[in-house]
């Protein structure tokens, strides 16, 4: 399968960037499209860190505002986790450590990879690295975020049985948290082993 792209074009450069690109590709019974026009919101690629505590078996999680959820059900502010956006010449491990420091306050231990996926790739380019991160919960909690940055972010430590029931109940209900608890109710009891 093979593609040609035709014409690209920036529309929009801002804190993000949004392209129309003209092309054609292959099709599944062997012939070529004709050309298209689709548009892509450019993002630098992220990472989300999902910090445990197995020996508490305790998690962290973050609130805060996101202006995509503004006409969601129950509003704009999420429950997340932490995640933020790889800085040229940054690893997904550097970026988890940072923006853990960042946003939550907190000194994270072992990583480990859950996946690396792309959460909406009919219209965005973006990647997310996301992790499962060694923590010692005790005493993390508060506001935090970086303030020339807009960030304001409440910090929260729940047990993992409450977490799971936000996300039953549909409180939780951003990708990037749904995908590392889902993960995390799959192994717990292996990270507790290796962790606790």
């Amino acid at each position: 399968m093979k593609w040609e792209i035709l014409k690209r074009d920036r529309l929009y450069k801002g804190f993000f960037e949004f392209l129309r690109f003209e092309l054609r590709h292959t099709r599944f019974d062997g012939g070529v499209s004709p050309p298209l026009c689709r548009e892509v919101l450019a993002q630098n690629n992220a990472v989300a860190v999902l910090p445990y505590d197995a020996r508490r078996d305790r998690i962290v999680l973050i609130e805060q505002f996101r202006i995509g959820a503004l006409e969601a059900e129950p509003g704009p502010w999420l429950t997340e986790i932490i995640a933020g956006i790889i800085e040229p010449g940054e690893a997904p491990e550097d970026v988890a450590r940072r923006e853990s420091v960042e946003e939550a306050g907190c000194e994270i231990g072992r990583l480990e990879r859950i996946h690396h996926y792309l959460p909406s790739p009919s219209s965005s380019d973006e990647q997310v690295t996301l992790f499962v991160a060694e923590v010692d919960s005790d005493g993390i909690g508060g506001l935090h975020g970086v303030a020339e940055e807009g960030e304001d972010i409440r910090v929260r430590v729940v047990d993992t049985g409450h977490a799971f029931e936000l996300l039953d109940r549909g409180v939780i209900n951003s990708a990037i948290p749904i995908i590392a608890l889902q993960w995390l109710r799959l192994n717990r009891e292996t990270l507790r082993s290796a962790w606790g």
